[in-house]
Formats: structure tokens, sequence, C-alpha cells
């Protein structure tokens, strides 16, 4: 048997960095991150910039992912429910509490889940925060933005070249704002070696697919570093975010 072969038997661990700033232009952070490496939870949440409170809107999704605590012995269905029960929890809680501050104003926040459980990967998102993948030197994005373009795109209204030039900052989803929440949710599997991102729009808004490609090699404190160098040496007009998680084997 292969070495390759083998090392799919063996259990997986996971090393992670995140990196959050409130780049060179907002005042605020509204970004929130979580690592839970040892319960395999990931998180990014990015409030609506320009809309009430988006920081305590991110933040509470984050205490409530924090709040999970996965251990061995949570099934893989166990902690997806658990997920979606916590925040559609926090989507009623948040539009209660704009009611009760902000006369019904929106306070809200985008989220994207990374949860990993032996070899599946979950990934639970609303909005245009996202999950890539890198596997054998290719970088893959596994969520689709919750924004115009990308609607229109899944219905065939336009071509994905026409999808890729628009530029939007208009979200079709989040946690908080108005009526029910609806979250995305694509099983996976995780293979060893894998390296995993989580971003916020203010990443990948300033830096293109192949320069993030680039800067995925070396230890997740270094990837994240990098990222965020060379974020921050541009116009990082918005809050910036990134989690870097690594699978290797036990």
């Amino acid at each position: 048997m292969s070495e390759a072969t083998n090392l799919q038997h063996y259990p997986l661990i996971f090393a992670s960095a995140v990196r959050t700033d409130r780049g060179n232009v907002r005042r605020v952070n509204e970004d929130a991150v979580l690592a839970d490496s040892v319960g395999g939870l990931w998180v990014v949440a990015d409030g609506m910039c320009g809309h009430e409170a988006g920081d305590h809107a991110s933040k509470t999704v984050v205490e409530a992912m924090a709040s999970l605590k996965f251990r061995a012995g949570h099934s893989l269905i166990d902690r997806i429910e658990s997920i979606e029960d916590r925040l559609l929890a926090v989507n009623d809680e948040l539009q209660a509490w704009s009611r009760e501050k902000f006369s019904g104003g929106t306070v809200g926040t985008t989220v994207v889940v990374f949860l990993a459980c032996d070899r599946h990967g979950v990934a639970l998102w609303a909005g245009d925060s996202r999950l890539y993948r890198l596997r054998g030197g290719k970088l893959e994005q596994i969520t689709r933005d919750h924004n115009p373009m990308s609607d229109l795109l899944d219905v065939g209204e336009i071509t994905e070249a026409e999808a890729l030039t628009a530029d939007t900052n208009v979200i079709t989803r989040a946690v908080g704002g108005h009526g029910s929440l609806y979250l995305d949710l694509i099983l996976f599997d995780i293979e060893p070696s894998d390296l995993f991102l989580l971003c916020s729009d203010g990443l990948y808004r300033e830096l293109s697919h192949a320069d993030i490609e680039g800067h995925l090699s070396g230890t997740t404190e270094r990837i994240a570093d990098r990222l965020m160098t060379s974020c921050l040496a541009g116009v990082a007009q918005d809050n910036v975010s990134c989690v870097v998680v690594q699978a290797t084997p036990a």
C-alpha cells in the first residue's frame, strides 16, 4: 500500500491562524473571527458596513459559535444542527435588538463557518464572506457569494465572465437584517495537506485570486501575516479578516 493511500486512514489534526484589522480607511473594525482547532470550527463574520452596529452583529455571531465547544462524541449532523440553531437564534436576537435600539434599522452581518469532523468538511454561510480550499497547488472557492451577480449567475441570466467583471457591495443574505435567515450548506471531503482560507470581502476585493494563491505556502501564521501585510500595503478601504486552517495527519 502506498504512503498516499495509508494517509487516508490516519486521523487529521488542524493548525490555524487568525488576523483581523480595520484596514486603512475605516475607523472601526466590524469584522469578528473565531478559530477553534480542537473543536474543528472556524468563523469569519463581517458586520454590514454603513448599517447600524455592524460590530455588535459580527461579535454576537462569533460569541454564539464559540459557545458550542464541539468535542469527540458530537456527530457531524449534531454539529451542523447546533450551528444552524444558534445562527437562527442570533438572527432573531439581532432583529429584536434592532427594533429596541434603532427603531428597526438594519443590524446585520455576513457569516462563513467552516466545520471539520473526521474527514468531512462543511461550509455554512450567508452573505459574501468566503471559504477557499487549496489542494494540490490549486485554489478553489468553496462558497458562492450571496449578491445580485451570483444570484443572476445561478439562474443563468448572466455568464461567469459577466459575473467576474461586475463589482457589488450589495448582499442578498445576512444574519440579522430583515426577514428569515437562509443559510447555504456544502459538504465536502478533507484530505491530508488541504489548506483552507476563510476571509471577509476586504481581503479578496483587495487581492486577486492569483495573489491569494501565491501567498498560501508555509505555516498558517506566516500565511496569515503575508495576506494581511499584502492587503494593508494597498488601499484596504474595508476591514480585512482571514482565518487560515491547515490539515495534517495526526
